[in-house]
């Protein structure tokens, strides 16, 4: 097969690019009312009160991170498993990070060491729990919010990998990736190889009312012009002693923020994205469950077992004993097969942040042999079978 084939790719159709021209015609590129109709077309995919849309998934993050008070010196317990943005917007704030390790089957933090991890720690020592629902399975967060209730923590779902997502909770009831019932606050990202591609992009949801106004704020240099928020009066605000209210050219900025904001053109492609999510999941599920078929019962490679209920797919991930063997023989292939992901505890900036010495042997048991198989939706059967074949071929050599 010459077109090489990568682990991830967008796909964008004509009523994507139709979305995006009719919104660079109209009047406003930025600060326009796509923004509230993605926010709220996204709320009501997930299930969630309020979705704030903003520039990037890590912006997403430290938003989160800022409006949870994280404080220099505070603790936060994350997956060590996770790209480097999970972490970052801890020591953004000055935290620290604390890394649990992953259960070998899922490849999510392990509760039971959680559980554990915590119980080490004098209570009120460590501030929250960031769980990263990686490759697009939904974490247990049922079980992640007991453990936040018991020692006082808030939870942060980083939801990147898993729009539509979900988990079964003790009754059988479906819970949705980011619709904010067991999390403070979920967060996703429309990178190309995401579910949802905007470009750039990423949103905040949440069931937190006054969360999501101290969200509004910071996205926007924490400058308010709702009149209910002014803290000036009104002479002060009008430049005359004979205003008797404020004029619509005022604003007031009460906290230092930052320009986060999503454009309206990135905007209409999300939404136009959004609507077409749910086919793209079917078909991720369909890739996934030939993968597991052609892989079952093999000794030199693992693939998932099962397709699990409510997993997203953004990543199929097969375990290989000789993992650099078959990453070369893929690539020689033209099949762009990647990693996912160095565990952070390795990364030489959190070694010199808390970190060097630490030992995580499920994570770093799995990044020995961990690849990542191309996962889109647009993949032909064509394609798929080359893939499969190609695995096979070097497995079975």
């Amino acid at each position: 097969m010459k077109k090489s084939i990568p682990y991830g790719r967008q796909y964008l159709d004509d009523e994507d690019i139709d979305a995006v021209v009719k919104t660079l015609k109209s009047d406003y590129l930025t600060q326009g009312p796509m923004i509230a109709k993605f926010e709220e077309a996204f709320a009501n995919y997930v299930g969630s009160q309020f979705a704030v849309a903003v520039s990037n998934g890590t912006a997403a993050l430290h938003l989160s991170a800022l409006v949870l008070n994280i404080r220099p010196g505070d603790k936060v317990i994350t997956t060590p498993i996770t790209f480097s943005a999970t972490a970052n917007c801890v020591r953004y704030c000055g935290g620290e990070v604390i890394l649990c390790d992953i259960d070998p089957e899922t490849y999510l933090l392990d509760v039971s060491k959680l559980k554990k991890l915590l119980g080490s720690e004098p209570k009120g020592t460590i501030k929250g729990i960031i769980a990263v629902d990686f490759a697009g399975r939904a974490a247990n967060l049922a079980e992640y919010r007991d453990l936040a209730n018991e020692y006082d923590l808030w939870i942060i779902e980083d939801a990147c990998h898993a729009p539509g997502g979900y988990f079964l909770d003790s009754n059988g009831q479906k819970q949705y990736c980011g619709n904010g019932k067991y999390s403070d606050l979920s967060i996703f990202s429309f990178h190309p190889v995401k579910h949802i591609a905007a470009g750039e992009g990423g949103m905040i949801t949440t069931n937190d009312e006054e969360l999501y106004k101290s969200l509004q704020l910071l996205r926007t240099h924490g400058i308010t012009k709702e009149k209910e928020n002014f803290i000036n009066d009104i002479s002060l605000a009008a430049s005359s002693d004979l205003a008797s209210d404020y004029q619509g050219w005022y604003m007031e900025m009460h906290q230092l923020g930052y320009n986060y904001r999503l454009t309206d053109f990135q905007a209409a492609l999300g939404l136009s994205q959004l609507r077409k999510a749910d086919r793209g999941l079917i078909r991720r599920r369909e890739i996934a469950a030939k993968y597991n078929d052609a892989f079952q019962g093999m000794d030199s490679i693992r693939g998932q077992s099962g397709v699990i209920e409510g997993h997203a797919y953004h990543l199929y991930i097969l375990e290989a004993h000789n993992r650099l063997g078959l990453y070369r023989f893929l690539r020689e292939r033209q099949i762009l097969v990647q990693v996912h992901y160095i565990p952070l505890h390795y990364m030489p900036y959190y070694k010199q942040h808390g970190l060097e010495g630490v030992s995580l042997p499920q994570a770093e048991n799995y990044y020995k042999h961990c690849l990542s198989l191309p996962m889109y939706p647009t993949l032909s059967e064509e394609e798929l079978d080359y893939v499969i074949a190609s695995v096979l071929e070097f497995s079975n050599g």
